[in-house]
């Protein structure tokens, strides 16, 4: 990762805004979370960044995300098989004295972690239900409601969430996976900016895959 005293750096330290909410949560280097997010027990790796209201629940994100605003990951779930949806029958703590939260169900919602790959963009509005895996460089369509594992390097979008076409061709892809750039040093993706700007994919790859 980039030294904090090299100059050709930013400050390193994850960016949190004072509305923010986080508990149990783990920023990685760069990382940015805006006004009025809501986290609890979230990792999120270096260089990503979630927008304003969003919120986010037993997930993991990985490196070089770009969450819009309005984002909801792993959208509460309602015990539908019990006599109520209710909270009152897991939280029931809220409203009468001597009734404790239901572990049981709290267990349950932990045990279906969200699992979001590395350089994935989430669209505003969009909803990742409980249990989904997003992979590496995927696309997720604003105000989508995603229902379903998402392949890495594909764009999905609607309600519930459909595959609207590969980001890049499969060889292309594959070479991505293979390149796994987002591990790169902070000092070698500094070097590369100019070719991501400037470079086809195939170009880049031609040049950078090593």
């Amino acid at each position: 990762m980039a030294d904090p005293d090299d100059l050709r750096f930013q400050n390193p330290e994850p960016r949190i805004h004072p509305t923010a909410q986080l508990k149990g949560v783990k920023l990685g280097r760069f990382a940015e979370v805006s006004e009025r997010v809501i986290l609890r027990d979230v990792t999120m790796g270096d260089f990503s960044y979630i927008e304003r209201h969003s919120e986010g629940i037993y997930a993991d994100i990985g490196r070089f995300c770009s969450i819009a605003s309005n984002v909801r990951i792993n959208a509460l779930e309602h015990p539908m098989e019990r006599l109520t949806t209710h909270k009152v029958s897991y939280r029931p703590n809220e409203f009468f004295r001597y009734q404790g939260v239901d572990f049981g169900f709290r267990a349950r919602r932990q045990a279906k972690r969200v699992s979001i790959g590395h350089d994935v963009w989430i669209g505003h509005g969009a909803v990742i239900m409980p249990g989904i895996s997003i992979g590496h460089g995927a696309v997720i369509g604003a105000n989508a409601v995603v229902t379903k594992n998402v392949a890495p390097y594909t764009i999905v979008a609607g309600n519930p969430a459909r595959l609207i076409r590969p980001r890049f061709p499969a060889t292309i892809a594959e070479r991505l996976m293979a390149l796994a750039w987002w591990d790169w040093p902070a000092t070698t993706i500094f070097e590369a900016i100019p070719d991501i700007q400037s470079l086809s994919i195939e170009d880049f790859l031609a040049k950078w895959e090593r």
